[in-house]
């Protein structure tokens, strides 16, 4: 019987392009329809269907394939989606892409801008959230679209999937995923399926925003970098190995 994968984030971490990815490989099917993403374990009626229910309903195109594959980047906010991804897909490989967090929040203010959900400047936007969480509506967005900051705390959602797939939790950064075929083909190899594979052609692996990058003040983007500075170095510490981006000690 195939495999099951979900990708459950981070969000604004080029987890679209790794997706495309993973699909390019004959031995890895994901789910359709891909958009809006299933999101099947946020939803305990939803995952309370069962295994035949969600195979059906996401993976009937699939044939001989030995993964059957998710993305749904809320997912890594969840615990109770880790513990229902558990209860019902039994073993299953994780996928976490996570990115530089300052780098991420700047996307995530993109995407909210982008899709109206946000109006204020890029700075105001991250200083006020350096003074705590925005009330958001949970009838419009499944997690906030506001939480720029805290969402780049990933060590604060990484465990109850670390301890719910012990082994199976495959962390990559987004930094390393982009340059070049070797680190895609050691990512190949963790989940199980022919590390030699690349798909001919070019496959898109980031779904950038458009436009150019917003500048940030150094002062603002220091006083970020403490921001996240204890977060990280507690992912250094559960990952053992250092972060592909800029630490502040803190």
């Amino acid at each position: 019987m195939s495999r099951h994968l979900l990708i459950i984030g981070a969000q604004r971490c080029g987890t679209t392009g790794l997706r495309a990815l993973l699909e390019a490989h004959p031995e890895i099917t994901m789910a359709r329809p891909s958009r809006p993403e299933p999101k099947i374990f946020m939803s305990e009626e939803l995952a309370g269907r069962g295994l035949d229910w969600y195979r059906k309903t996401y993976f009937e195109h699939a044939t001989t394939e030995a993964l059957l594959g998710e993305k749904s980047t809320s997912y890594l906010e969840s615990g109770e989606a880790a513990g229902r991804a558990a209860a019902t897909l039994g073993s299953a490989e994780i996928v976490v892409q996570l990115r530089d967090p300052v780098a991420r929040a700047v996307s995530n203010w993109r995407f909210s801008t982008a899709h109206g959900l946000e109006n204020r400047p890029l700075a105001t936007a991250l200083e006020e959230n350096l003074q705590g969480p925005r009330a958001w509506d949970p009838a419009l967005t499944s997690v906030s679209p506001y939480a720029y900051l805290e969402r780049g705390r990933y060590i604060d959602y990484l465990e109850p999937w670390l301890a719910g797939f012990p082994g199976r939790a495959h962390v990559r950064f987004l930094e390393e995923l982009v340059d070049g075929w070797s680190p895609v083909q050691d990512l190949y190899e963790a989940l199980g399926v022919d590390p030699k594979f690349q798909p001919p052609g070019e496959v898109e692996r980031v779904n950038a925003s458009e436009g150019p990058e917003p500048e940030l003040d150094a002062g603002l983007v220091r006083r970020l970098r403490e921001y996240f500075a204890p977060s990280d170095r507690r992912l250094r510490g559960r990952l053992n190995r250092e972060l592909p981006w800029p630490a502040e000690e803190a």
